[in-house]
C-alpha cells in the first residue's frame, strides 16, 4: 500500500497487517524488543520531534507501533502517515502536508503525523518551515525519522523556534541495551550472550538472524554496506578511499592519531579530505572521535591527536578486515578482541549519552600523558574508565590517585575487585549497569 491508501485506512481506524506490515512481522520473530532511546511516551502537545538513527535498528517498526497505539487510544484518523521515499520534492511534500492537515477529523482530541525517512526528501526542512509558518499544522504533533543523519541534524538546526514548546525535540535511535538483550534472549545464547550482543551490535534484525542462522547472514551485512556506500557516493566520495580509511581505523584502533597522519596512511589527498569521511561516518552514527581531555583545565583539547571509536558495532563487524560472522569467529579474533571490547564500551557510553541528551554525543573523551593513559573520561559523571581484555589489579593503578585525588577509576577487565578509588568490573557487568 502507498501512504495515501494507508491514510484512507487509518481514517477508518484500520490498523491491520496490510496497513502496518512491520507489526505483523513481529509475530514471526523469535525475539521482540522495546525501543529505549529516551522517548518513552509521545507528548499530547503539538510540535515537531525528530528521530535520527542508523539503518536496521527498528525505527520504522517503532513508528508503526506508535501509529497503532495512537489510533487505538484516540480513535480513527488521530494518526496519519507519510513515507518520505515516495515524495518527489519539497513542493510535493508541502502539498501533501497541507492535504493531510485538512484530512484529520475535527473531533479527534489528538492529532499526530508520522513521517518515515524524511531525509529522503531534498530540502525537506524548507517545506516543514513553510507549512508551520502558515499555521497549517498548529495542532498537530509531527514525528519524523531518518537515516541520513547529516541531513536530519542540519535540517533541525535550520528550524529554530518551529518545534513547538516540547521539552525535547531531537532524539537518536540507539541500539537496545545489553540488559534487555540478556533478559529477552539470554536463555537462548546462554554463556555466549555477551559475544552475541557484541556481534549483532544490539540491532534487533541482526539478533534474530543470528538466532536463526547461527551467523550474521550476508543480506544483513549487505544492507549496512550499501547504506554507508550510498551515503559516501551521494557526497561525492569514493568506495576505495573509504575502504582505505577504514583499514587504518582498524589498524590503529587503540592509538591516538592525527588527521594528517590518517590521511597520509590512507592515501588521501590531505587531512581535510580525511576529515570529510570521518564527519560523514560520525553523522551516520558509526564512528566518533575521542578527544583528549585536560582534567586540570576542565576542557577538551582539540589540537592534539584523537582516537576514532566505532559506536555502531554491527557496522564495525560488517566492515572488519577479518569479517567475523559467527560467535566462534568473533571469539577467535585474538588480539583484535581488545579493540572490539573497547569499541563495545564506546558504543555503550555513546548510547547512554544519546538517551540522556548529553551536549555532544558525537564526541567521546580520553586522558593521556607520556606515562599513562585512560581510555574514557566521563566528566559529567566524574568517572574514568579503563578497558583491559584480560585480568587487571588495583595495584597496577597506584599512580591514578596521585594524579587524580579522590576521583574514581573503573577498570573493565575479566575479574571484579573493589578498592577505595579503583573498581574492577567485567564488561558484562558494565553493560548491565545502565
Amino acid at each position: 500500500m502507498n501512504y495515501q491508501e494507508i491514510n484512507k485506512a487509518l481514517l477508518t481506524g484500520d490498523t491491520s497487517a496490510t496497513v502496518l506490515p512491520q507489526l505483523a512481522k513481529l509475530n514471526n520473530l523469535q525475539f521482540v524488543f522495546n525501543a529505549d532511546f529516551g522517548l518513552t511516551d509521545l507528548p499530547l502537545e503539538p510540535g515537531l520531534i525528530m528521530i535520527r538513527g542508523p539503518r536496521q535498528y527498528g525505527k520504522t517498526t517503532w513508528l508503526q507501533q506508535k501509529i497503532f497505539q495512537t489510533i487505538d487510544e484516540y480513535g480513527p484518523g488521530s494518526a496519519l502517515y507519510i513515507n518520505g521515499d515516495s515524495i518527489k520534492d519539497r513542493w510535493h511534500f508541502a502539498e501533501e502536508l497541507s492535504n493531510i492537515a485538512n484530512a484529520f477529523p475535527r473531533k479527534v482530541c489528538c492529532k499526530r503525523l508520522f513521517i518515515d525517512e524524511i531525509t529522503a526528501i531534498n530540502d525537506w526542512e524548507k517545506a516543514i518551515k513553510s507549512i508551520i509558518d502558515q499555521g497549517i499544522l498548529d495542532n498537530v504533533l509531527i514525528v519524523t525519522t531518518g537515516s541520513k543523519a547529516r541531513d536530519l541534524r542540519r535540517g533541525t538546526e535550520r528550524l529554530p523556534g518551529r518545534k513547538g514548546k516540547l521539552s525535547r525535540t531531537s532524539y537518536i535511535f540507539t541500539p537496545i541495551s545489553y540488559k534487555q538483550f540478556k533478559d529477552v534472549c539470554g536463555k537462548f545464547f546462554k554463556k555466549e550472550t555477551l559475544s552475541a550482543y557484541i556481534l549483532t551490535g544490539g540491532a534487533p534484525v541482526a539478533i534474530n538472524a543470528l538466532a536463526e542462522h547461527n551467523a550474521i547472514p550476508e543480506y544483513i551485512t549487505s544492507i549496512i554496506s550499501e547504506w554507508i556506500l550510498g551515503e559516501m557516493a551521494a557526497s561525492g566520495r569514493s568506495r576505495s578511499s573509504l575502504l582505505s580509511l577504514l583499514e587504518q581505523l582498524y589498524k590503529m584502533a587503540l592509538s591516538p592519531i592525527g588527521q594528517a597522519k590518517l590521511a597520509r596512511e590512507s592515501g588521501l589527498a590531505n587531512n581535510t579530505v580525511a576529515q570529510g569521511y570521518i564527519e560523514i561516518l560520525a553523522d551516520l552514527m558509526c564512528v566518533v572521535p575521542s578527544r583528549q581531555y585536560d582534567f586540570n583545565k576542565n576542557h577538551v583539547v582539540y589540537r592534539k591527536e584523537c582516537k576514532f571509536h566505532f559506536v555502531n558495532m554491527l557496522m564495525c563487524i560488517t566492515w572488519h578486515p577479518k569479517k567475523p560472522r559467527t560467535i566462534q569467529e568473533l571469539n577467535n579474533l585474538g588480539v583484535d578482541l581488545s579493540a572490539i571490547y573497547e569499541w563495545a564500551v564506546a558504543q555503550e557510553i555513546w548510547r547512554r549519552a544519546c538517551i540522556y541528551e548529553k551536549d555532544i554525543p558525537e564526541q567521546l573523551l580520553f586522558w593521556q600523558t607520556k606515562e599513562h593513559e585512560i581510555d574514557f573520561v566521563v566528566p559529567n559523571e566524574e568517572i574514568f574508565i579503563e578497558v583491559k581484555k584480560g585480568k587487571a589489579s588495583p595495584l597496577s593503578f597506584n599512580w591514578f590517585n596521585k594524579i587524580f585525588a579522590k576521583q574514581q577509576l573503573q577498570v573493565i577487565n575479566s575479574t571484579s575487585f573493589d578498592s577505595k578509588y579503583i573498581t574492577g568490573v567485567t564488561l558484562e557487568d558494565f553493560l548491565l549497569n545502565n
